[in-house]
């Protein structure tokens, strides 16, 4: 589905405004959707699906019911074929930059650093962790590197990096996963890390020792020190930990991946209250210290949270029945299953 992208700087009217268009977010259209919601949605990337789309594209996700396995991408274009129906309207490439509350309509303005002016009933930030930006090594020229793309952040297409020489550095579940998908088909792969212990799903550490058995993998434990050549990357230096030798490896690419910086930006200043740079929720509405504002996904907390897609899609059903109080205040919900309600299917096409 081609996401409908409004232009920068206009002014619009609508029900509900979602921050953030991952998947959480595009499940939260769906399930107001069937309530009658309609809703606009902010996003500071290009494109829908948040760090699923941007970052692991193409790495596989195995805890979506019903789907054995899924890329992050297969999900996010299955969730856009999903809310096609409700027609949401996007607003991408800008970020959330100022919140208002009008006491004249009891509604919220929200404007963007684009000067995208949207007034709606209710807000819902479904913003991950807030805006994320991946944690660099300190090498020599990485921007050089970078711009020759022979610095990678996230494995975007995997058909890049058939019969490549790469290097993984890092030692939990990205690096891992990556180095278990990517032995394969690459040339050569070496994974690096300071030290023997990995922070990885032990399942993927068992398969990346099998994968070394087999010579599909060297592992390396020691650090980065150096990255060398004119054009493109050549070679790195890598220094093995107990040895003051350094040792030389060729390669392609190198995929540094040391986790992620997550940065709020202005939504911290929306008056919400955040703890840890997360922000508190009660666990039958998700509504924050502030009321019409809603919070779903990773950006949330409360006791026993987990940091599951899935536990994103339960809050953000559950998000809806208390959103459509305040945009339906006199409308009672007569709760009906998508399998037994004929206008609903209608509405979804069926």
């Amino acid at each position: 589905m081609e996401a409908v992208i409004e232009e920068h700087g206009s002014k619009h009217q609508t029900d509900a405004i979602i921050i953030g268009a991952g998947p959480v977010g595009l499940f939260a259209v769906f399930e107001l959707g069937l309530l009658d919601i309609k809703c606009h949605l902010v996003d500071i990337l290009d494109f829908p699906g948040g760090q699923c789309s941007e970052l692991y594209p193409e790495k596989p996700i195995y805890d979506i019911p019903a789907l054995p396995i899924v890329s992050g991408q297969e999900l996010t274009d299955n969730l856009m074929k999903q809310i096609k129906p409700f027609n949401p309207i996007f607003h991408l490439g800008q970020m959330a930059s100022e919140l208002k509350w009008n006491k004249t309509d009891n509604s919220w303005e929200l404007k963007t650093n684009e000067n995208t002016l949207i007034i709606a009933k209710v807000i819902i930030i479904a913003a991950g962790g807030g805006s994320f930006v991946p944690k660099k090594p300190p090498l020599n020229d990485i921007e050089k590197y970078e711009n020759l793309g022979c610095i990678q952040y996230a494995v975007r297409k995997i058909k890049n990096f058939e019969e490549k020489s790469i290097v993984i550095s890092g030692g939990g579940d990205s690096a891992l996963d990556w180095a278990v998908n990517l032995a394969p088909i690459a040339k050569k792969l070496t994974l690096v890390h300071r030290r023997e212990d990995f922070r990885a799903a032990p399942d993927t550490v068992s398969k990346m020792y099998q994968l070394k058995e087999k010579g599909l993998i060297d592992l390396v434990i020691g650090q980065i020190k150096q990255l060398r050549g004119e054009k493109s990357l050549e070679d790195i230096l890598v220094v093995p930990v107990g040895s003051s030798e350094e040792t030389i490896i060729k390669c392609d690419v190198v995929l540094p991946f040391f986790g992620l910086t997550m940065k709020l930006g202005p939504i911290a200043n929306f008056g919400i209250n955040f703890e840890n740079n997360l922000i508190p929720v009660d666990t039958e509405r998700f509504e924050t210290s502030e009321k019409s504002i809603f919070a779903i996904g990773d950006i949330n907390h409360y006791p026993g949270k987990l940091k599951l897609i899935l536990s994103g899609f339960h809050e953000a059903a559950l998000m809806s029945q208390a959103a459509h109080d305040y945009i339906y205040p006199d409308k009672k919900i007569r709760f009906q299953y998508t399998t037994s309600s004929s206008s609903l299917q209608k509405k979804l096409g069926v």
